[in-house]
C-alpha cells in the first residue's frame, strides 16, 4: 500500500519511537497519546482492519495477542490495560492498516468514545 501510513513506518520512510519489533509484528508509540501509555501494535503485513482478517492472515493476529501481554509487562501496566481496535471510518479509524492500541498507566474511563 503506497500511502498507507503504517506501511511507511514499518519501511523506514517515517520515523517512529519503536517499543518492540519482530519478523511480523511492530510496536510503537502513539505520537497523539489519549494515556500516559499508548503503543499501537501492527502487523508488518498490510491489513485494512478487522474486517479483512482472513483464515490465510489470522495467524499474524494471534501472534500480536501473544505480543500485547509481553509489551504491557514490560511497561509496567500491571494494573491493567485496554486494547481497542477500530474498524471502519464511522468507528473512528484513521489509518486503514489493521491496529491494536495498548492504553494504559492510569484509570481509564468507562465511557466509550
Amino acid at each position: 500500500m503506497n500511502n498507507c501510513l503504517f506501511c511507511k513506518i514499518i519501511a523506514g520512510d517515517i520515523p517512529s519511537t519503536k517499543v518492540y519489533e519482530d519478523e511480523s509484528v511492530l510496536a510503537f508509540r502513539d505520537i497523539a497519546p489519549m494515556a500516559p501509555t499508548h503503543i499501537l501494535v501492527i502487523p508488518k503485513t498490510h491489513i485494512g482492519s478487522v474486517a479483512e482478517i482472513s483464515a490465510e492472515n489470522s495467524a499474524v493476529v494471534a501472534h500480536i495477542f501473544e505480543v500485547i501481554p509481553q509489551i504491557a509487562k514490560a511497561e509496567g501496566l500491571e494494573n491493567g490495560y485496554r486494547v481497542v481496535s477500530n474498524c471502519g471510518d464511522d468507528a473512528g479509524q484513521s489509518v486503514h492498516h489493521l491496529h491494536f492500541h495498548i492504553l494504559g498507566g492510569k484509570k481509564l474511563s468507562l465511557e466509550m468514545a
